[in-house]
């Protein structure tokens, strides 16, 4: 399997993306904009491990989803699976 940071270089724009520290295991894709996608399910388990659920939310929209840092900062999805929605094209 291809490492993380090889998938970064070889999809965004070398020098620009911007990663959030400690959630690489977060990281789910790169948009057509070359930031990095984020599932927020997956930061929150993340965030978890060291604070309380409420604190982990919190700590989410003001410190990580709040953080605006130009151009090429990261995008923060919420994804239909862990939200219990099955694919449908009706």
């Amino acid at each position: 399997m291809k490492k993380l940071q090889e998938f970064i270089d070889t999809y965004s724009e070398p020098g620009h993306t911007i990663k959030a520290d400690g959630l690489d295991s977060a990281i789910i894709g790169i948009d057509n904009g070359h930031r990095i996608v984020y599932d927020i399910h997956k930061i929150l388990k993340i965030l978890k491990n060291d604070m309380t659920e409420e604190e982990a939310i919190e700590h989410f929209y003001y410190n990580i989803a709040g953080a605006y840092v130009g151009e090429y900062t990261p995008v923060f999805i919420w994804t239909y699976k862990e939200l219990g929605y099955e694919p449908s094209i009706n």
